[in-house]
């Protein structure tokens, strides 16, 4: 029994050590995002289709209220408790000026990649290209209802 655990000891000893040999290094913010943008494609959403329009805006709220709310708050103007406590910028989502307002694919890029500011990129291995789909259809649409009566003949059904 003494040797079987003088064993055992002996095992995980070799094991620390071989560990501490090789020290885990996350990756970067800029990283994953430079790592986004290089795997963004727009024909990602070339095959996204819906059955209709409140089937997108219904799973583009479910999108928007598990991954984006807590930053971006439930009206999207950014200004959360969330975002206060960590000290985040976020943008406001519903400012006439904001830069994507009438940029669907933008939007889409935008949520795949994110930035080095500070959004994390939703598109490697967290959303798939139907729910980033769905998520900037719920902005434009729920958000920014304004902006929709002027694109919405411009976002292609099917993305």
């Amino acid at each position: 029994m003494r040797i079987r655990h003088a064993a055992l000891l002996s095992v995980a000893l070799l094991a620390g050590t071989a560990c501490g040999e090789h020290e885990f290094q996350p990756t970067s913010d800029e990283a994953r995002f430079a790592e986004a943008d290089s795997l963004y494609s727009a024909a990602l959403f070339d095959t996204v289709s819906w059955a209709s329009d409140s089937a997108r805006t219904g799973a583009g709220n479910l999108v928007y209220a598990d991954h984006c709310r807590r930053c971006h708050g439930p009206l999207g103007r950014g200004d959360t408790p969330y975002a206060a406590e960590n000290d985040l910028r976020v943008p406001s989502l519903v400012e006439p000026d904001w830069q994507f307002a009438d940029d669907p694919e933008g939007i889409r890029r935008l949520i795949f990649t994110g930035h080095p500011g500070g959004m994390r990129a939703w598109g490697i291995g967290r959303l798939t290209p139907r729910q980033i789909d769905a998520a900037a259809h719920y902005i434009l649409g729920q958000l920014r209802p304004e902006v929709l009566a002027d694109t919405t003949a411009r976002i292609p059904a099917g993305s």
